[in-house]
């Protein structure tokens, strides 16, 4: 298919996503660049000017180990663009962890609050300034009042949010709490990593992440691998060879 018919697909492919979001233009997005993705995404990527959750299982809840990597590899691009702001709950975020991930520490902003409601308060400020291009929040969850203030505040410059789905301390999750605002929410764990033939120790860190809600878009699941190179393909996740684990998509098929 020409290029340019697949530029006014994708168009129509974000107007419609639009139309059923509730949004009056279509976003902005930043493509995996492979089809197994961005065919499950509205427009062809992941939605910008918007806000994302990426949560774990298990100890994923308290540690958020697997899911901050995964979120600093899906923010990463945004890095060029301008500021990037962590918010954090514990003073524990690993610089040569992201740096062995290829995140521009030079870029990053690190803001410790206390609590929850520090944490939204400081994500809403920081998605509504100028020259920030993407933040990230640990939070243990965001009701549905607090995700319309945070697409709000996306809008007003076109910041791109992701909330880090962490109860850091530990104890009982908060009730009567949703995501449903989100563009998206990807449900995060890791991988095993594969190292290059004939060479010791590991390879590419590797995350199962699954698709679970999409504004506009259908659920997937994929094994991806995370690229060190800035410069390496069009993003720095890509689905790992032979395990794209498509299940999810695969059953809305044999449903249909």
């Amino acid at each position: 298919m020409p290029a340019s018919r697949l530029a006014r697909l994708a168009a129509v492919r974000g107007q419609i996503a639009a139309l059923e979001a509730g949004t009056r233009t279509p976003s902005a997005v930043l493509p995996f660049g492979d089809p197994r993705v961005d065919d499950c995404l509205p427009g062809g990527g992941l939605p910008l000017g918007r806000w994302h959750e990426v949560t774990g299982a298990g100890m994923e809840t308290e540690t958020a180990a697997a899911t901050a990597g995964f979120a600093a590899l899906l923010a990463r691009p945004l890095a060029t663009r301008g500021a990037v702001v962590w918010i954090l709950r514990r003073d524990d975020l690993y610089a040569p962890g992201l740096a062995g991930l290829g995140f521009p520490a030079q870029r990053l902003i690190q803001v410790r609050v206390r609590d929850d409601t520090a944490a939204l308060m400081a994500l809403e400020d920081a998605l509504g300034s100028a020259g920030v291009a993407a933040v990230l929040a640990e939070t243990e969850a965001v009701d549905l009042t607090a995700g319309r203030r945070l697409q709000l505040a996306c809008e007003r410059h076109g910041a791109t949010g992701f909330i880090i789905g962490r109860r850091p301390f530990g104890g009982a999750g908060r009730k009567g709490t949703t995501g449903s605002a989100a563009a998206t929410r990807w449900r995060v764990a890791a991988a095993t990593s594969d190292p290059p033939a004939g060479e010791p120790g590991l390879g590419p860190p590797r995350w199962t992440a699954t698709l679970e809600r999409c504004r506009g878009g259908r659920p997937g699941q994929w094994t991806f691998e995370g690229r060190q190179e800035a410069d390496h393909g069009p993003h720095p996740l890509s689905v790992a060879a032979g395990l794209a684990g498509d299940g999810l998509v695969e059953e809305e098929r044999r449903i249909a």
